[in-house]
């Protein structure tokens, strides 16, 4: 017989479990409930109380945590109820979702439409996807790929289910690094440089999806990050820019949470990677935008048809939203800069900006080079100005000041941590270093800890064509507890050199 629509009575009790975003509803496994609905574990649960209505997800349990009458929830569920232990909440079946036909014929093939997908961001949205759905849409969407109308109508409905912001002043300009590439943090200095300089530059950033630190993960080592849209306005509109969490401000909400999952299924897809940027682009109302993609052998974009490619796809899609963008490609074979991992690449970036003698040329030299790029097309600066008066402004100081005004008025300005845990790579024999894997450097440094531990991650050493002597140091383990680093320290020791070393001719 078919499950009733009638909802059913339950005490809420909070258990204090982290399912991270997903909401979880644990209920006994002889419930009344869910005997006389027909529930089953992972069945997606309508709970409401007098004032609210989420979707759960179901797990039944068999100890005597709960009591007969009691529904147990998690603290992301718990959270999204806003209910006291105690009150009163009843559950019924959530309503099938025809989003997921959609995603359904995605997996065998079929192309989305524009309303297709907009159907499917909106229940993402709205908390109806659970993470097997999630992880079904951004498989079908790897796996089959994204035509280029499926991409700009994915980056449309990314944009329309959030917030969408608005400037009084044009241009507004933006960056974004496609990633792959550990350190490389030239974001915060940018920012710094052409609001020094006039121009508008409200940045949002992500966490880390597959590296061991996001920008926003860096700039959180520096200031606070977790601004709303309000306090984000006040910030750009005192000081001309911003460095914030993305996820915070609800601009392209859907991102994410589509994110969290890639993370977790380690896939950064093409035709989601650009929808991703460039949502997050047309929903904080860019007018101009410089694209950053590095190419090597060990970075995301690996070829240079792999960048003709991706460059092709952002730019088309850029311009369908009215953006005017341009994209460089930059070395993508080593590290950028000396840190990796959210405090050390922070380190790097307040080098950069105080001229420090210590201070990572590779790093200035990239941040100069897309601060130029952006001043141009902002018009603050002419053609083929752009560089030298980027780097005029970071050495007078200008961009300094900038960057710690900015970080003030988003909460105040912090100190990195350090990790209390550090051990050193040596070179096991003399030579010159002949290549560096990305990969399994950003691996080894999320594995002592990165990006949830701000300290931890690795500072290398050395850089291509470097000459080295046996037992010199390659890089440095950072990690704040001895188990996370004998973990990295195991996974370095029992793979192949990261760094190669060639004999020296």
């Amino acid at each position: 017989m078919a499950p009733t629509t009638k909802s059913h009575a339950l005490r809420a009790k909070r258990l204090g479990i982290d399912t991270h975003d997903e909401a979880v509803i644990y209920m006994r496994s002889d419930c009344h409930v869910c005997r006389a609905e027909g529930f089953s574990g992972h069945a997606r649960i309508r709970v409401t109380t007098d004032k609210k209505s989420i979707i759960a997800t179901l797990n039944t349990i068999v100890s005597d945590i709960l009591s007969p009458g009691e529904a147990g929830f998690s603290e992301s569920a718990w959270r999204r109820l806003g209910v006291s232990e105690g009150d009163k909440i009843t559950v019924a079946h959530a309503r099938a979702l025809d989003s997921l036909s959609r995603v359904r014929g995605k997996v065998y093939g079929q192309a989305l439409a524009d309303d297709e997908l907009a159907e499917i961001m909106r229940d993402i949205v709205q908390g109806r996807y659970s993470d097997i759905h999630l992880s079904s849409f951004i498989t079908a969407c790897a796996a089959r790929g994204l035509s280029e109308q499926e991409i700009v109508g994915l980056t449309r409905a990314m944009v329309d289910a959030g917030e969408r912001l608005t400037w009084s002043a044009t241009p507004i300009v933006d960056k974004h690094c496609v990633g792959g590439l550990p350190g490389n943090r030239t974001t915060p200095i940018i920012v710094a440089i052409v609001a020094a300089c006039g121009l508008t530059m409200p940045k949002t950033s992500s966490r880390a999806i597959t590296s061991p630190a996001g920008t926003a993960d860096a700039m959180e080592t520096l200031a606070p990050v977790d601004l709303n849209l309000a306090a984000m306005r006040r910030v750009v509109e005192r000081e001309g820019g911003c460095v914030v969490w993305g996820g915070a401000v609800s601009l392209s909400p859907a991102d994410d949470t589509l994110i969290r999952v890639e993370r977790a299924l380690d896939i950064d897809s093409e035709g989601q990677l650009v929808a991703s940027v460039l949502s997050k682009k047309a929903a904080a109302g860019a007018t101009h935008l410089v694209l950053d993609l590095p190419v090597g052998p060990t970075a995301k974009v690996r070829s240079s048809s792999d960048a003709d490619s991706l460059s092709e796809h952002l730019l088309r899609t850029a311009k369908a939203f009215g953006i005017e963008a341009r994209a460089i490609r930059t070395d993508g074979r080593q590290p950028v800069g000396r840190g990796v991992g959210p405090a050390l690449e922070a380190r790097d970036v307040l080098a950069v900006l105080e001229g420090a003698q210590q201070a990572p040329l590779d790093l200035k030299a990239r941040a100069v080079t897309l601060a130029g790029v952006l001043l141009e097309l902002g018009g603050a600066a002419a053609s083929g100005g752009g560089e030298d008066l980027a780097e005029k402004t970071l050495a007078d100081g200008r961009a300094l000041s900038k960057f710690q005004a900015i970080c003030e008025a988003q909460g105040g300005m912090r100190t990195p941590p350090i990790a209390r845990q550090q051990w050193p790579l040596a070179a096991h024999s003399s030579g010159r270093v002949t290549s560096v894997d990305n990969r399994r450097l950003a691996k080894a440094a999320k594995l002592a800890g990165a990006p949830g531990a701000k300290a931890a991650g690795l500072e290398m050493h050395v850089r291509l064509d470097d000459l080295v002597e046996k037992g010199s140091p390659l890089f440095t383990l950072h990690a704040e507890t001895s188990g996370e680093l004998e973990y990295a320290r195991d996974f370095i020791e029992s793979h192949p050199p990261i760094i190669d070393i060639e004999p020296a001719k």
